[in-house]
């Protein structure tokens, strides 16, 4: 007894057999589990490159608006984002990077000197433009007994 497993033209397709039209998911869900863990490893990074532990308040407004980050670290340095500027080019850094902006979020150490804060907020105010500070919230002020 005879088997033929690849047709009669052994093993070749006639021209009348209409090709196999499936697609194979499995590399295309391995590409996609890859991604995923590449992206849950670095997701914690893309936060933001500058260290700043922002004071503790009371009460924070929960917002959603999309402005520029001005940053000042502990030693007084000025960032827009992630870049060093100089803050008598801030204001103008701002208005270049982020055309029709009209406030930027401010977020200062809690060890930076309140004149280097000052003089930044002063800054940005005569370019007449918003400062919203960031702080995040402290539980322990909250619940004072």
């Amino acid at each position: 007894m005879a088997v033929n497993v690849g047709g009669m033209n052994g093993g070749r397709r006639s021209r009348g057999a209409p090709a196999l039209s499936e697609i194979n998911v499995t590399p295309f869900v391995d590409v996609a589990l890859v991604l995923l863990i590449i992206f849950m490893i670095t997701a914690h990074v893309m936060e933001y490159g500058i260290e700043i532990d922002v004071p503790k308040t009371r009460t924070v407004a929960e917002s959603t608006k999309e402005l520029p980050v001005v940053q000042i670290s502990k030693s007084g340095e000025v960032y827009l984002g992630k870049d060093p500027v100089n803050i008598n080019r801030l204001a103008d850094r701002v208005r270049s990077g982020y055309p029709g902006q009209k406030g930027v979020y401010l977020r200062a150490d809690g060890q930076t000197k309140f004149e280097e804060v000052a003089t930044v907020m002063s800054v940005l105010a005569d370019a007449k433009l918003d400062v919203n500070v960031v702080t995040q919230p402290n539980d322990k002020i909250g619940k004072r007994r």
